[in-house]
């Protein structure tokens, strides 16, 4: 299959892959790794690649993730915790929030389990943004299992104001000798 531009989630077959080295970049390459959005911070997300997800493909507004259910991951009645469908969710959903430049975090989060997950079970998860006002956003994020949604969630994002210079940081500052 031949790549036309910039793809969304949307536009892949329920199996195939996107390149993530070409759709993911959204500034000119130099080099060094953006210190914001949502690479920055999958790179230092611990408890999400302990637990084997990964980012499939993302861009401004939008991710694909993957998961596959371990046996840590299933509760006394042998199906995946909801916990662990929640967490899941939510990290595809904050790859679709954090824009680079910006720092976004959840303001709040829901989720519906439809169908039980099992061990051994191979999820996506498919986030999009709905709306974006101001520093507040949308996004809704469906997990699935093969065809069967098995999970729907909602997050609320807010992207925190930029930092403002420190005393430290303006003594930083070279300065000029007369």
């Amino acid at each position: 299959m031949e790549k036309s531009g910039h793809r969304s989630p949307e536009d892949a077959g329920p199996t195939e892959v996107i390149d993530t080295a070409e759709s993911t970049r959204s500034e000119p390459s130099t080099g060094v790794e953006p210190s914001t959005g949502a690479a920055a911070m999958f790179a230092n997300d611990r408890a999400s690649q302990h637990l084997g997800i990964t980012v499939d493909d993302h861009g401004p507004g939008w991710s694909q993730c993957s998961m596959t259910i371990t046996e840590i991951m299933t509760n006394g009645h042998d199906i995946t915790h909801g916990g662990y469908i929640f967490l899941f969710a939510d990290t595809t959903f904050a790859m679709a929030c954090n824009y680079p430049g910006s720092i976004t975090v959840a303001s709040g989060g829901d989720i519906d389990f439809l169908k039980p997950t099992y061990f051994g079970d191979h999820l996506i998860a498919r986030g999009r943004e709905i709306v974006k006002q101001g520093r507040s956003g949308i996004y809704d994020i469906e997990v699935t299992r093969g065809e069967d949604i098995v999970a729907v969630y909602r997050g609320r994002s807010r992207t925190l104001p930029a930092p403002q210079p420190t005393t430290a940081d303006a003594s930083a500052q070279p300065t000029t000798s007369p």
